[in-house]
């Protein structure tokens, strides 16, 4: 899932609370129709970002400075090491738990955007992001789980 941080930094938090944004769910959409918008549309924007980014310094997306590509490429590496390691019955643990993790960090992005979104300008731009643009919840349990972001909103807006 190493595409995450790219599309999550510079994807996600440009886009937050927009059609433009494959993290946001939509009001009626049920997590199993965002899962896979999310996750296609989350590995897409990252490559885009990185191709445009390469191409500003005359450089190939196939780089190896491609964060993306450099993220895959350490995930192939460990799930090789593992493998080589644990023998091939690891494998399938290892994917298992891979997709596991994603759809929690996917099951969070649900929650934390569901149906909210920013007013689109006259010039085709939106209002800047607000606090009421993600959801909170202050309970001590959400707390601890989501290792504080529970307050999403001062994650975006402030």
């Amino acid at each position: 899932y190493g595409h995450f941080y790219i599309e999550h930094n510079r994807g996600h938090h440009v886009r937050v609370a927009t059609p433009e944004d494959p993290a946001t769910s939509r009001f009626g959409e049920s997590f199993y129709e965002f899962l896979p918008r999310c996750v296609f549309g989350s590995i897409a924007s990252a490559w885009e970002i990185e191709k445009k980014r390469l191409e500003k310094q005359g450089k190939s997306a196939w780089s190896i400075e491609n964060d993306n590509l450099q993220a895959w490429a350490i995930s192939a590496a460990l799930f090789g090491a593992m493998t080589v390691w644990l023998g091939w019955w690891a494998l399938p643990f290892m994917i298992i738990q891979a997709a596991y993790g994603g759809s929690l960090l996917e099951v969070v992005n649900y929650l934390e955007h569901y149906g909210l979104k920013r007013e689109q300008r006259a010039d085709g731009s939106y209002e800047r992001c607000q606090p009421h643009h993600s959801w909170n919840s202050n309970h001590t349990a959400t707390n601890i789980f989501l290792y504080h972001l529970q307050r999403h909103s001062d994650h975006h807006a402030n």
